[in-house]
């Protein structure tokens, strides 16, 4: 971690002063309200269709055909200071979802305060997951198991960058994962998966802490220092007596407490794009919490990926890459008072191409390749189009 920091600050130190000369990053989130400014009402959406095909020189697997998801987003903007942002997500085609709903109030030109429904900014694809902007026909692995994407809480902070430095940052006071409803929740093969409440009528014990700090001072290169700490929320409280020392015990033992840390890196240079992430979670009381629920939920979860992809059409309209990605990713880095499940250390490798037809439209196919600490393999034929626009 002191690498790290030295690293960042070595960054920091020889980018400050073209600060002015670089762009920070924009989630869709930031681009609405981008957009806005001159539109005072933006709509817009994205969209994926793909189909999957696990192949085997043994046995036939049927093909999947999904219209993964489609969205709406609508930004309005009431005065100089004050707007809204919302997102409104269909799922293969049957599920319906609020993925944002807030309030933006900028109390400075480069600092505003956020409230509602937002998300966590943790990695990268969470608050990028458009599909025009990752390679793959699926978002990343490490992003669906461990942080894990999309992945939104109710809340209040502040967001904004530093007038004379390239540093973005984010903190909110959000809620949590709901580890326990009657049930547990949490468990070792998806980790916090589950939990996410999504604003749908969730259930609030405590509160949890989310920052991220986005370094964008060399030209073409963003790092992330992301982090978010808390504990679950559990049914348990609801009507607990406050002098019952016993009730309160038990319902101790329905939440863990999480500590997340994050490192992501993205790196342009002429046709050239490489892409890394790191996640690793700490999880207290998983003893407790496994004894009383009956699940698995490992003691700490950990992954990684690293993609390098090259632009073949440089310079042009359209845009043609090739790309390589490999993920390492165990919801069982480490356990406590049970056994780790072999099957929860997992590694894909992924090589594809995205074509993109246009601005905000693209075609992919990649080949997949996984596998498990029990050595069991499976490749699979993803294939796709998105739009974002």
């Amino acid at each position: 971690m002191k690498k790290v920091l030295l690293l960042l600050a070595i960054c920091f130190a020889f980018g400050v002063t073209n600060a002015q000369d670089q762009k920070e990053p924009q989630s869709i989130g930031s681009t609405i309200l981008e957009k806005i400014k001159s539109e005072k009402l933006s709509i817009g959406g994205y969209g994926e269709v793909h189909y999957n095909q696990q192949i085997s020189g043994k046995e036939r697997y049927n093909g999947n055909m999904d219209v993964h998801r489609m969205v709406l987003f609508f930004g309005y903007q009431f005065n100089d200071k004050t707007s809204f942002v919302t997102e409104i997500e269909y799922e293969h085609v049957k599920e319906l979802y609020v993925e944002q709903a807030f309030l933006n109030y900028n109390i400075k030109p480069n600092t505003s305060i956020r409230g509602g429904l937002m998300l966590v900014p943790m990695g990268i694809t969470n608050e990028y997951h458009e599909p025009t902007t990752f390679n793959g026909v699926e978002r990343p692995s490490v992003d669906k198991y461990i942080v894990p994407t999309t992945w939104r809480e109710i809340g209040v902070g502040i967001t904004g960058r530093l007038a004379n430095a390239p540093l973005k940052y984010q903190l909110y006071v959000m809620n949590g994962f709901n580890g326990f409803d009657g049930s547990g929740k949490l468990r070792g093969s998806d980790g916090f998966r589950k939990g996410r409440q999504k604003g749908a009528e969730s259930t609030f014990t405590s509160p949890s802490l989310s920052a991220k700090v986005d370094y964008y001072g060399i030209k073409g290169l963003n790092l992330g220092l992301s982090g978010y700490f808390g504990k679950t929320q559990s049914s348990e409280f609801n009507g607990l007596d406050k002098d019952d020392d016993f009730a309160e015990e038990v319902a101790d033992s329905t939440r863990v407490g999480i500590s997340m840390l994050g490192l992501d890196l993205r790196y342009k240079l002429d046709a050239f794009q490489v892409k890394g992430q790191y996640i690793h979670s700490y999880i207290n009381d998983v003893k407790e919490y496994n004894d009383k629920t009956g699940k698995d939920l490992g003691k700490q979860m950990r992954g990684y990926y690293l993609e390098a992809g090259y632009d073949l059409l440089h310079g042009k309209e359209q845009s043609l890459v090739p790309f390589v990605r490999y993920e390492n990713y165990n919801t069982h880095h480490k356990v406590d008072g049970i056994t780790a499940n072999k099957a929860y250390d997992r590694e894909d490798w992924f090589v594809g191409l995205s074509y993109h037809l246009a601005k905000g439209a693209v075609v992919k196919v990649d080949y997949q390749r996984f596998k498990d600490g029990n050595d069991v393999k499976k490749n699979f034929i993803n294939c796709g189009f998105g739009v974002w626009f």
